[in-house]
């Protein structure tokens, strides 16, 4: 097989197909890069790892620009992530743009994870990068991790991090519980993204009636997803 050509010839097509069907083009991204990625994988086990060097020069001139040594490389660890996995259908669920975040990641459960918020709650190549810097993954209970592994079921208390992070706009050196109850209603969509998903703002310091005595909730919510009210006290 000639690599090189088999190579060149599919990221023509990829070019191609880009314009001509631009609604998907990014999704498609995933399946060429992928079996590029594989092609690479055996030409430099057959030529040498310079292979990438080699052939990017010439990409780059007879293709374009944007197929890189970078690039290529990208490709080649897209196919080494996901080639002994199940991921078939995976690799048109999320933009190219999304899968290079994913990329530097070295857990594959993390990666999982973030597929799977990112498919299930559409997020944005930007929002997605929030929730990697922000290291949502790490901060949920090893329980929970375990759970998503084993596809175990999932209770929306698994799902909150461990901490949770409050931006601290103003600077306060003390945080009492009433400073801490302000810095959240400040940002109030901030910290139920802190919490997860189909979050809704019910109001602060609710009142509730048990018995003859009124209660305050400090925060109420309701999540969507889970069709119930979450107090936060």
């Amino acid at each position: 097989m000639n690599y090189y050509n088999e190579i060149k010839n599919r990221l023509i097509d990829n070019e191609i197909y880009s314009r001509v069907k631009d609604y998907s083009k990014e999704r498609q991204k995933g399946i060429t890069y992928f079996e590029i990625g594989k092609l690479l994988n055996e030409a430099g086990g057959k030529y040498g790892d310079n292979i990438i060097d080699e052939y990017s020069k010439k990409l780059v001139i007879e293709v374009g620009k944007q197929y890189n040594r970078r690039t290529l490389f990208r490709m080649k660890q897209f196919y080494s992530v996901f080639s002994n996995k199940k991921v078939t259908t995976m690799l048109t669920q999320l933009t190219w743009s999304h899968y290079l975040l994913l990329l530097p990641l070295d857990d594959y459960d993390e990666i999982l994870y973030y597929i799977n918020i990112s498919k299930n709650n559409n997020l944005t190549q930007r929002q997605l990068q929030e929730k990697i810097k922000a290291k949502e993954y790490e901060r949920l209970p090893e329980d929970t991790k375990t759970k998503l592994k084993i596809q175990d079921k999932i209770e929306i208390k698994d799902l909150v991090p461990n901490p949770i992070i409050i931006k601290n706009s103003n600077n306060y050196e003390i945080i009492s519980e009433k400073v801490l109850q302000k810095l959240i209603l400040e940002d109030i969509e901030s910290f139920m993204k802190e919490l997860g998903d189909s979050y809704s703002f019910i109001g602060s310091e609710y009142k509730i009636k048990i018995g003859d005595r009124n209660h305050y909730i400090d925060l109420l919510l309701f999540n969507i997803k889970y069709n119930c009210y979450v107090a936060v006290d």
